[in-house]
């Protein structure tokens, strides 16, 4: 399935099971005949689900809101390998229980190709001729289930990374989303789609698309990432990712961590199970930190609710790390003390016993490699009853960044000037957000161009602008401190002059050229500010 981990990856997908209107994004495909479910048979599975809340899959508050009162319970979904041999029955209900399904994995055709199949080797036509694949998930929502779709894994190529542009993947993802009919969509994001930050940018300019095409037709679409992490909590190419559907303005239901294949095995009075935990406490001192950058405000016992885990039952793919039954009954206290939205499996078709005659340390795709009886990760993980598709009736169901104040009027500092360069701790605003210099930032360097990693930009992001900001008012000098700068005058470096109402000092012999833009420091302008904002360094 996921970032660092090996296993059998085919692929299948299906045709039309939702009675939708046709997309603004077109994306050319093979044609089958679709099969429709009624209007009434999609509410029906959603009373089996949600208690009869329909109506909450419909028009999910475009701005976060959060409100901690009204939080769904945390939900189970397991991941199942849809094309792996011997096919898993995951739409009969005593082979998969659970109310929700991460169906896996949505790849391109091909390296070069931006076509969408399950796992390289099914169309979704193909898959629906060859493994039934719209029936059983007709049959699922009709025992009361329903289907997620994983786009991603470790294997194969990412449509973010085979797709060229932003039109093209946003069509892409349109083709499965209504092909299946689906509100919730996983990003299984890892290897050279986690890397690539050229597919990170696409990813998130298309997921915006979709979204927005979603809203025009008055449907909902919840995406969760799905993200490697390590103890230490996510890495910075992770990291990039959520920023970049922050910047994007995409609404992100939740973060969920593959907490598996850990780098280092448990040391001497460490477990897996303690590994998850620590690995879970330092994604949420990461998020607590990172989202408020972007504008969005909420307690850090919300940001629990945005939280998700995914662990690898069994023997993982790294020799000494082996998550068993009894750290799955710990993980399912942890998510409930700390209120988190969701629990993940790899995988579903791995629930079971390798039987006698395997060594209990096997890694298989069929077997967990543990001691256990037959779907007993299930089971553990089923207790918690929430519901993935009546979440999004809750106005705390996504993360959004809000949009930008961009009245100068609001600005608290100098707007970015491309002319000007600036000395290291200085506060500027650009595009409703509000940076500050690292180091020496020179002319063109835009505090809102887009790195990878910040280290590689000489501006922090500090927070937006917010509606309740003031541009802050500088005192003038005494009067009389300083004459008027005249146009006819010429001046000599050192010459002191007020322009405008604040001061400034030659830097050179010069005449004719008023000072420069408020508050910065060009390397063409002649004069230097002798005044800086409330809170900036003096001017040097």
């Amino acid at each position: 399935m996921f970032g660092r981990r090996a296993k059998d990856q085919g692929d299948a997908s299906s045709a039309s099971r939702a009675n939708l209107e046709p997309v603004v994004i077109s994306l050319e495909d093979e044609e089958e005949p679709r099969p429709k479910v009624s209007a009434l048979r999609v509410l029906g599975a959603a009373v089996l689900i949600g208690g009869g809340s329909y109506a909450g899959f419909l028009g999910v508050s475009s701005t976060l809101q959060s409100k901690e009162a009204g939080h769904a319970s945390a939900w189970f979904a397991p991941y199942v390998d849809v094309t792996l041999t011997p096919t898993d029955q995951f739409q009969v209900a005593s082979a998969d229980p659970a109310r929700q399904s991460v169906l896996g994995f949505i790849v391109a055709a091909g390296p070069k190709s931006c076509r969408p199949t399950w796992g390289a080797a099914y169309s979704l036509p193909r898959a629906n001729q060859a493994l039934a694949l719209s029936s059983r998930l007709v049959q699922m929502e009709r025992d009361g289930a329903q289907p997620i779709i994983s786009f991603g894994g470790a294997k194969h190529t990412s449509l973010a990374v085979a797709c060229t542009s932003a039109t093209s993947l946003a069509g892409a993802y349109e083709s499965v989303v209504n092909a299946y009919g689906v509100h919730v969509v996983d990003l299984d994001i890892e290897g050279p789609a986690l890397n690539s930050y050229a597919a990170e940018r696409r990813r998130a300019a298309a997921l915006r698309l979709v979204q927005r095409a979603a809203a025009q037709q008055h449907r909902s679409l919840n995406i969760w990432l799905t993200l490697p992490v390590e103890p230490s909590g996510l890495q910075g190419n992770a990291l990039s990712v959520v920023s970049s559907m922050l910047r994007d303005r995409v609404r992100i239901a939740g973060i969920n961590v593959m907490a598996m294949d850990f780098s280092h095995s448990p040391s001497e009075g460490q477990t897996m199970s303690s590994l998850v935990d620590e690995a879970l406490s330092s994604t949420h001192a990461q998020l607590t930190h990172l989202l408020p950058r972007y504008g969005v405000r909420m307690s850090p016992s919300a940001v629990w609710h945005h939280l998700g885990v995914t662990v690898m039952i069994g023997q993982n793919n790294v020799a000494g790390q082996r998550f068993g039954v009894s750290a799955a009954r710990a993980l399912r206290s942890f998510v409930l003390s700390h209120h988190m939205a969701r629990v993940s499996m790899w995988s579903l078709n791995r629930d079971q016993p390798c039987g006698s005659n395997f060594p209990v340390d096997v890694l298989s795709n069929t077997c967990s490699g543990t001691s256990q009886s037959s779907l007993e990760f299930t089971r553990i993980f089923g207790q918690l009853t929430g519901s993935a598709y009546t979440s999004s009736v809750h106005q705390d169901a996504v993360l959004q960044s809000p949009p930008p104040v961009t009245n100068p009027a609001n600005a608290p500092f100098p707007l970015w000037n491309g002319t000007a360069s600036y000395s290291a701790g200085y506060k500027v605003v650009r595009d409703g957000q509000i940076y500050q210099a690292k180091w020496y930032a020179s002319p063109g360097e835009d505090p809102a161009a887009q790195y990878q990693y910040s280290w590689q930009s000489p501006w922090e992001l500090l927070g937006p602008v917010l509606k309740t900001d003031h541009a802050p008012t500088i005192p003038p000098p005494p009067s009389g401190s300083y004459p008027n700068w005249s146009e006819a005058t010429p001046y000599a470096a050192g010459a002191e002059v007020l322009y405008q109402g604040l001061p400034y000092r030659a830097k050179w012999a010069n005449q004719g050229s008023p000072p420069g833009a408020v508050g910065t420091q060009s390397a063409s302008t002649p004069w230097v500010p002798l005044y800086s904002y409330p809170g900036e360094p003096a001017p040097t």
